[in-house]
């Protein structure tokens, strides 16, 4: 490892370490410790759980005379790693009063000073490439630190905003350009227009250069049916519609588990949208509760909803492999605190916007092996029971998305910044 690499480590650690501060650098100590519900944690919880990881998987196989910060931390820090041994019970992590929050950025910046120090003596490629994977992971559990925080806030009858600034001045950060275009799209002002794919024998995966997780590869042949793709997402006044024509009353539109859950008063409408007694819709956002905007993206909807709309719509959605199939022709986007409207022509808000839920369930790629040892329980453990969702949302940590990138929930989540994109 060459002085070069181990700059370009060490700076983006510093960086990326430094992000997650920045999130929490708002919030008062009882918002960081608190929990809305089994799916989501702490933000204080988060802070440490990225620690631990760099504790656990640099430090400790490779620090001379290694010793844990706190050997309880182990146990309170441990995620889903069996192989590392117990773990506090996931539903009970905003009872941790203890350790303080000030006790948990003593740990990070323990921990900080000590990676730097390896990193900085060590000619060992494999210390770096634990170190890119725990950036890539402590990126992730940013994404989850700000919508574990909005489900939180939205618990609050007073509905407290995450940010003072302008909601509209934050998503004017998520324009970007428009890269495929369809110059014989003919169509009503703000409709979305259907863009043409040929398909074939397309690559999918990882193409090899950067980082990866290892359930983006192997990269692989697969066939892909002609097809087209709605230039953008859904929106607000769109799915309004779907409501107002009576979607959340009609059975013939639901997969059987949906309708069970609108049947017991779980789906409504989208999560996070507010209805007062006179009709009017508004929605609770980082910025705190907003008029209803019908131009931008509906978003926090479970595969469910998504499936539905689109029944509703007579089309369906895409294919984890058609979307990115298309997307390798889109632009990446930053991101925001809220998703921000489509802008322009061509395909949009591929990246940047919402996660897009996908028809594909998340299976194994031909020929995917998990990484050997106990950091390959980081993805291959969950392929059971969940569908991809595909892209990035606005929460999502500036070049941390990719046209590969395979995102995954269970059918029924919805507190991610997740929407829809029609195919036909």
């Amino acid at each position: 490892m060459g002085n070069g690499q181990r700059e370009d480590i060490q700076h983006a650690f510093g960086r990326v370490r430094e992000g997650s501060l920045a999130i929490a650098a708002p919030l008062s100590g009882e918002d960081c410790c608190a929990q809305s519900m089994p799916d989501t944690s702490p933000v204080k919880w988060h802070l440490a759980h990225t620690t631990w990881f760099f504790e656990t998987f640099v430090l400790e196989p490779h620090e001379a005379g290694f010793a844990p910060f706190h050997p309880a931390f182990r146990v309170l820090f441990n995620s889903y790693y069996n192989g590392i041994g117990a773990k506090h019970p996931r539903p009970q992590r905003g009872l941790l009063t203890r350790p303080s929050l000030h006790e948990v950025l003593d740990y990070r910046a323990d921990v900080d000073r000590r990676v730097v120090q390896l990193a900085a003596r060590s000619t060992d490629p494999a210390i770096v490439a634990l170190i890119e994977l725990g950036l890539q992971h402590e990126q992730q559990h940013q994404e989850l630190m700000l919508t574990d925080l909005k489900h939180l806030l939205a618990q609050n009858p007073m509905f407290p905003a995450y940010s003072a600034q302008d909601m509209e001045q934050d998503m004017a950060q998520d324009l970007h350009q428009d890269l495929r275009k369809d110059p014989d799209a003919a169509l009503a002002p703000g409709a979305p227009a259907w863009i043409e794919f040929d398909g074939g024998l397309a690559e999918i995966g990882f193409n090899g250069r950067g980082f990866c997780f290892d359930h983006e590869l192997p990269r692989h042949s697969t066939y892909i049916a002609p097809f087209e793709l709605a230039s953008r997402l859904v929106t607000n006044g769109e799915y309004r519609a779907f409501i107002d024509a009576g979607g959340y009353r009609d059975p013939a539109l639901w997969l059987a588990e949906g309708w069970d859950r609108v049947a017991t008063g779980e789906l409504l409408h989208p999560l996070y949208w507010l209805v007062d007694e006179a009709g009017n819709w508004s929605e609770f956002t980082l910025h705190g509760v907003q008029a209803l905007n019908p131009d931008l993206p509906v978003t926090h909807l479970s595969l469910f909803e998504a499936d539905a709309y689109a029944r509703w719509c007579g089309v369906r959605l895409p294919t984890e492999s058609e979307w990115e199939f298309a997307a390798r022709q889109a632009a990446l986007a930053e991101g925001a605190l809220h998703p921000a409207a489509a802008n322009g022509d061509g395909l949009q808000q591929m990246f940047g916007a919402c996660w897009q839920w996908t028809s594909s369930s998340y299976a194994p790629y031909p020929g995917y092996a998990p990484a050997p040892g106990v950091i390959g329980e980081y993805n291959g453990k969950f392929m059971v029971n969940q569908y991809v969702l595909r892209g990035s949302s606005c929460a999502t940590p500036d070049g941390h998305a990719r046209a590969s990138y395979r995102n995954f929930f269970p059918a029924g989540a919805r507190w991610q910044f997740s929407g829809i994109r029609l195919a036909r």
